[in-house]
C-alpha cells in the first residue's frame, strides 16, 4: 500500500527535483509530471511525482494527515497506560 502525502518542491534541476514535507526532503523524479515550479506541491509515489495539487488542496490532505498522526499518537499513550 502506497500512502500519498503531497510534498512541496524546493530545489530543481532538470527532471530532478527536492522536495520537502515538514523538516524532511526527498529527491522526486518529474518525468510523469509537466510545468513543476519552485513551490509547486506534488503527490510522490516511488520517488516519482505522479500528481500536482494547488496549495488549497495539499493544506487540507495535510491536515488530514497531522488529524490522523495526532490519533495515532493518542493510540499509542492509551495503550501504554
Amino acid at each position: 500500500m502506497c500512502l500519498a502525502i503531497p510534498m512541496r518542491v524546493i530545489e530543481m534541476n532538470g527532471n530532478q527535483a527536492t522536495a520537502e514535507i515538514g523538516a524532511t526532503t526527498y529527491p522526486v523524479r518529474l518525468d510523469l509530471i509537466d510545468d513543476v515550479q519552485i513551490g509547486d506541491y506534488l503527490i510522490v509515489h516511488a520517488g516519482f511525482a505522479i500528481e500536482k495539487l494547488d496549495e488549497h488542496q495539499a493544506r487540507e490532505n495535510l491536515a488530514v494527515w497531522q488529524e490522523i498522526a495526532r490519533a495515532e499518537d493518542n493510540r499509542r499513550e492509551t495503550r501504554e497506560i
